[in-house]
This record gives structure tokens, sequence and C-alpha cells, in this order.
């Protein structure tokens, strides 16, 4: 076994161990208060949750968001999770391609994937250190060996800094994904790991084009406590404990997106608990909700498990429409709030 897949081994690991969440950070969402509406004028089960992104149609608005691949055990996983998102039309980002790309298998990223899920919306991933040795070509690949309908590119460098020999050189990597954006013939969609993309980093990644962002807020697994968890270096171990909690929570990071790039499309991940969580994002600016460890936790028993969680999210979401009279994600992202603000949606967004 390589040890990228070693690696990768090691981060299923950790996140199913339940120990490496924030500690004194949360995702930000509790600040926030919708106006209960005690005369709805809607029924809850005719609510619309469909949200159009990319070019496709999603009947929820949920991503499974990036976590597997490049390990033997990932396979098994991603079917299930492929499987979840054919069900339910949602979408599905795999996790890291790197170890495919460099010629180690598939290890759950191929073509079965499409097979499984012919409908879903599919988002191939590859971390944006590989830019330095994958051109275009690499990213196609990447797109190809899954079918997928966009690719994803994930930021990480404080991870990355916080590995044994992880790669540490992240000037120049702007213009070799502005590279990837103009050739690519899928829209490519950058994301954090779960530290946050503030509004001043997403106005330069929409300038070399990228078509989507997930600000990947803090709040949820902190990747400083999953390098911490595998490491056998007790020095950076405890670094990497101190930076436990660091990052932008996500609603902040949506806030920020937001005020700056009121039409570009964007997915919320980082500490979503539950449905309700799932709506105030939404009302933040959010097109998609995305989770990652608490779907990990729910797939590895199989399928039921896993569609249980998201009748649970749906739920959570619908009861928050149901509640603020919206008849649909539009009407919920225009809901008032009792601190009197809302964020209204660009055009064509939702």
């Amino acid at each position: 076994m390589s040890q990228w897949s070693q690696r990768k081994q090691g981060h299923i690991e950790a996140v199913l161990s339940g120990t490496v969440n924030a500690r004194t950070v949360d995702a930000g969402f509790d600040g926030l208060r919708f106006e209960h509406c005690a005369l709805p004028e809607v029924d809850l089960h005719d609510i619309d949750l469909s949200v159009g992104f990319l070019g496709k149609t999603l009947r929820r608005p949920f991503l499974i968001s990036s976590m597997t691949g490049g390990h033997r055990d990932a396979a098994g996983i991603n079917a299930v999770l492929a499987e979840a998102a054919q069900t339910l039309g949602i979408a599905l980002g795999v996790g890291s391609q790197r170890v495919a790309l460099s010629g180690g298998g598939f290890q759950g990223t191929d073509l079965s994937l499409r097979r499984i899920a012919p409908d879903a919306a599919l988002y191939g991933n590859v971390g944006a250190g590989q830019l330095r040795e994958y051109g275009a070509d690499h990213m196609q690949r990447a797109v190809d060996m899954i079918g997928a309908d966009a690719l994803i590119i994930h930021l990480n460098p404080l991870q990355e800094a916080l590995q044994a020999n992880g790669d540490t050189r992240w000037s120049g990597l702007l213009a070799r994904l502005e590279q990837v954006c103009t050739q690519l013939p899928v829209p490519v969609i950058v994301k954090e790991v779960g530290f946050g993309i503030s509004g001043a980093v997403a106005k330069r990644l929409a300038g070399c084009g990228v078509a989507a962002v997930d600000v990947a807020g803090a709040g949820g697994t902190s990747w400083s406590a999953v390098e911490g968890w595998l490491s056998d270096d007790s020095q950076r171990a405890q670094m990497a404990e101190m930076y436990r909690d660091w990052g932008i929570p996500t609603a902040t990071a949506l806030r920020q997106v937001r005020a700056v790039l009121p039409d570009l499309p964007l997915i919320a991940s980082g500490g979503i608990r539950h449905g309700l969580d799932a709506a105030k994002a939404i009302a933040l600016g959010a097109q998609l909700v995305g989770q990652a460890g608490p779907l990990l936790r729910a797939a590895i028993d199989g399928i039921e498990p896993l569609l249980a969680h998201f009748a649970a999210l749906e739920q959570g979401l619908r009861l928050a429409c149901f509640a603020t009279g919206s008849r649909d994600l539009a009407a919920l992202r225009d809901a008032p709030r009792l601190d009197g603000t809302f964020m209204p949606a660009g055009p064509g967004q939702v």
C-alpha cells in the first residue's frame, strides 16, 4: 500500500473515531433565527426543495461532500454514497483522485460510480497542490474516470503544513488554477477542507473562472485534529491540536462571500448538524448544503442508515420552509429573520 493510500485510510479511521471535530468553534448558525409564520398558506408536503446547480436540477439541495478516495475501503463506501445520490437526486463529490492519477489504482473513483448513479450530479476531486505536477490533461482524466459533471479542486494549505512531508509550496497556484478553468470543458468548483474561504479569497477565485465555491468553514471535522490524530511526532501533534479550532465559521464565510459575490453559486459545508442548519445556510446564500463526517459514519453501515440520515435532514429543512411560509428555497432565502435582515438571492440562483 502506498503512503498516500495509508494516509487516506487513516483519514477515514480518524473521522470514524469521533474525536477530531472542532471543540471551541461552531459553524455559527445558532445566532440566526427565522421569524415564525403562524399562517404559512402552504402544505408541508407541497414544498419544493429542488434546486438548479451548474446546469443540473437536483431534487434536494444536498451534497455528499468529498471524503473517500485513494484507499481500497473507499470503493465500497463510495458505492453506497452513489446509490444514495441516485435515489435522492442529490450531488456526490468523490474523495481525492490523486492516487488514481498517479497510477495507484482507481480506489473507489471509477466509472462504476456513474453506472450506480447515472442521473446524479457527480463531482471529481483533486488537491490544489497537484496543479504543480498535473495540467489540464490530468484534470480531464480525473473527470473522465468517473464521468464527472464538474471538478472540485480542494484547498488545504494548513492541513498540508501539519502533515509530515506535506506540500507547503503554494505560490503561483492561482495562475495554474486559471489555466484549468479555461481549458477544462466542465465547471470547476473550489472548496476548502474545513477552515473556510473568505470573501476576499472567493473574489480571487471567481476572477480566474471558478464556477462555484464551497466555503467549507470551521465548525465540523477539523483536519488539523485529523493530522494530529495521525501523527507519531509529539511536537507535530501538539501543533495540530493548537490549530484544532482554526478557521472561519461556515455562517461567517457565507456572509462574506455572498456580500462580495452576490451571483456566484455557493455550497455550504462544515459543521452542518441538521436540517435547520441547512435552512439557515440557504438563507445566507448557499444553493447546496454539504455534509461529510456524519454521512461517512452512516454509510459504513449501508444504504438504509444513510437514507434515514437524509430523511431526517430533509424533514428538518422542510419544516423550516413550512414554519416560515416558504413554498420553495427561493422563498426561504427571502424569509424574514428576527434580526430584520435577509440576503436576497442573485438572479437565477435558485
